[in-house]
């Protein structure tokens, strides 16, 4: 289960997904060779050896970077998993290196450093979900309900 969170050009005077027209297609970030250059220099422990997809470990997390096929790229989702606020900060220096927002996909807002993330409620939702699972299947009973 992961956290997923999507890389995407949005002109600058768009602070919100109600802000962006349904027409609106957002330009590439460029060429795949480009791309992979750019994560190179923002993230240097990202391993590239299949160039659609990377993965970034971290301490207490890891990220996978679905890059796609498509060349140029004109997005790049990132698969978030494990735990500890540090993780935002490789999330947004990414952004910054492409100059991109950042979508987060489990409330469909956007979101910037600082500001409030879908992060802690995913990981409480998962925790939540792994004890549930882990006592059915060890023949507990689940927690009572209210």
């Amino acid at each position: 289960m992961s956290w997923d969170v999507l890389l995407l050009n949005l002109p600058d005077d768009i602070t919100s997904t109600q802000d962006i027209p349904d027409d609106y297609s957002p330009r590439p970030f460029g060429p795949r060779h480009e791309i992979l250059a750019t994560i190179s220099r923002a993230e240097p422990e990202t391993d590239l050896s299949d160039p659609t997809w990377g993965d970034l470990p971290g301490p207490t997390w890891s990220i996978e970077l679905n890059i796609g096929s498509e060349d140029p790229v004109d997005s790049i989702m990132l698969h978030v998993r494990g735990s500890g606020d540090d993780v935002l900060t490789s999330v947004f220096r990414l952004a910054r290196a492409f100059d991109c927002k950042v979508l987060d996909c489990s409330s469909g807002d956007l979101i910037t450093p600082g500001g409030p993330t879908a992060w802690h409620a995913f990981q409480e939702f998962r925790d939540r979900i792994a004890v549930t699972s882990s006592r059915l299947t060890t023949g507990g009973d689940p927690a009572p309900r209210r």
